[in-house]
């Protein structure tokens, strides 16, 4: 599907091979500040990606916009579209004249027609970053910030052996986008995420595997939308980068690089691998201070940089936001009353509810439910006296399932259940017996309110305060503050 761009046009020009194009089209997208107005941020697309970073079908729409990561309340976030991937309707038929170095040059010349002298930020994942990789060694003064994700400066064998394949299915296959595509989705991920995602498990409706299933909707979907001629083109690139161009230039020239250099690399990725980045930032941190190296851990491998965003957004922050230590986080309180069953449980819900549908971003801080502090107490009172606890204890379970009966809270009850009988056994119990009984008041809490968001749809994550806080006994009794938040905060 054709996208209407503004667009530059290259009159002339030749490749690395020696081929010559006329009336090149480079078309672009600028998102946030206006050109001039602001620093600028070069986003560069991966393989199936296009200029489309932000807004409500931006494909990095959880890093790009409005008080994200990469704000465009403070930045001019520039995006070409590789030339041939498709999205503007321009394609190219002669794809092995094509490497990734002839892209970066592209991208350079349409950086000098916007009359942009020097970037902020340079960015890219995976071929994109190749790319950018080739841009930086062409012009070492390019941006201030440089940051590779999921990507390397060379195409490693591997990646290459990968390629081969891909190529294979594009010419000879009889569905050939949608075969390539399965053969992609296997290296993109990894077996441990299959696994975790699969578990072997079938359709009712069909006597295929899931993962079957779900590598049949990858490939008809990009089928759907994406050209052969553009995958092969993009494939011809992916194997191609190499900023050394086949060892003609000396691999010192990343010395010369000016800018901070901040490599991100994927501890599962199959295509450039962890070690692969880790030996590019040893080689550069010999002769450089301003490189950094930073890994995204994820069973997710390769796709990991479009999957893992929490992670990614905390490493590049720094880099967008000087101020991020300094931040505020809002944070939303609730104490035992307000979450009790009935009386005001669902009010709290429903304050929830409402500043989610508003956007905003905060952290929600619970307590215990109810008195459930106070019959925690009481129950290990009774304990320690060698009374009968049991029917309480019974009662304490009941209302902690009432609002989703289920939850499994079989680790929360059966660590207190053992406590209970040692308790009973010795007739006594310690402050930090004491302090481990209260804490799972508050556990109890987040884990149901975390299970009734999820209930709504809403992802959340949970978050232990002891893991964070050290108390010593100058604290007296100190409890676990356990906050549950939006996927947003």
């Amino acid at each position: 599907m054709k996208h209407d761009l503004p667009f530059i046009i290259i009159p002339t020009f030749t490749t690395e091979s020696g081929t010559k194009f006329q009336n090149m089209e480079l078309s672009y997208q600028l998102f946030g500040q206006q050109l001039g107005t602001a620093p600028v941020v070069l986003v560069n697309h991966a393989l199936t990606g296009n200029s489309n970073v932000a807004g409500d079908n931006g494909w990095w729409s959880d890093i790009i916009g409005d008080e994200k990561t990469i704000d465009t309340q403070k930045y001019t976030v520039l995006t070409f579209n590789i030339p041939g991937n498709g999205f503007d309707g321009f394609v190219i038929d002669d794809y092995k004249s094509f490497i990734a170095r002839d892209i970066a040059r592209i991208f350079l010349i349409g950086l000098k027609e916007l009359k942009i002298n020097q970037l902020f930020a340079l960015i890219g994942g995976s071929l994109g970053g190749g790319i950018a990789w080739e841009m930086v060694v062409l012009n070492t003064k390019l941006t201030q910030h440089f940051i590779p994700v999921a990507t390397d400066w060379k195409s490693t064998d591997w990646l290459i052996a990968n390629c081969q394949i891909q190529e294979q299915f594009l010419v000879n296959s009889s569905n050939p986008v949608h075969d390539a595509r399965m053969h992609a989705m296997l290296c993109y991920r990894t077996p441990e995420s299959f696994k975790n995602r699969f578990q072997r498990s079938k359709n009712e409706n069909s006597n295929i595997f899931n993962v079957e299933s779900w590598l049949l909707h990858h490939g008809k979907k990009l089928q759907e939308c994406y050209q052969l001629s553009s995958y092969k083109l993009m494939n011809q690139l992916l194997k191609s980068i190499d900023v050394t161009n086949n060892g003609k230039i000396p691999i010192e020239i990343l010395d010369t690089i000016e800018a901070n250099i901040h490599i991100i690399g994927v501890d599962s990725d199959l295509f450039f691998t962890a070690d692969e980045n880790r030996e590019t930032h040893r080689k550069l941190a010999l002769t450089k201070e301003n490189v950094t190296y930073n890994e995204i851990n994820s069973e997710h491998g390769h796709d990991a940089f479009l999957i893992e965003y929490d992670q990614l957004q905390k490493i590049i922050e720094p880099i967008f936001n000087k101020d991020y230590r300094t931040k505020k986080m809002k944070v939303v309180k609730f104490g035992g009353k307000s979450l009790a069953n009935e009386t005001g449980l669902p009010y709290a819900i429903d304050i929830i509810l409402d500043k989610i549908k508003q956007k905003e971003k905060f952290t929600i801080v619970v307590s215990a439910r109810g008195n459930t502090t106070d019959q925690l107490e009481a129950i290990l009172e009774k304990a320690a006296a060698k009374k009968n606890y049991q029917t309480d204890f019974e009662k304490l379970q009941t209302y902690q399932l009432a609002p989703n009966k289920n939850l499994d809270f079989s680790t929360e009850f059966n660590k207190l259940k053992s406590i209970f009988e040692g308790v009973f056994l010795l007739g006594d119990y310690s402050e930090k017996i004491k302090d481990e009984v209260l804490a799972q008041g508050e556990l109890l809490s987040v884990k149901l309110l975390a299970s009734l968001f999820e209930n709504k749809g809403i992802p959340v994550k949970i978050g232990d305060t002891r893991k964070l806080i050290i108390t010593d006994e100058n604290f007296g009794n100190a409890h676990p503050i356990t906050s549950v938040s939006k996927e947003n905060v």
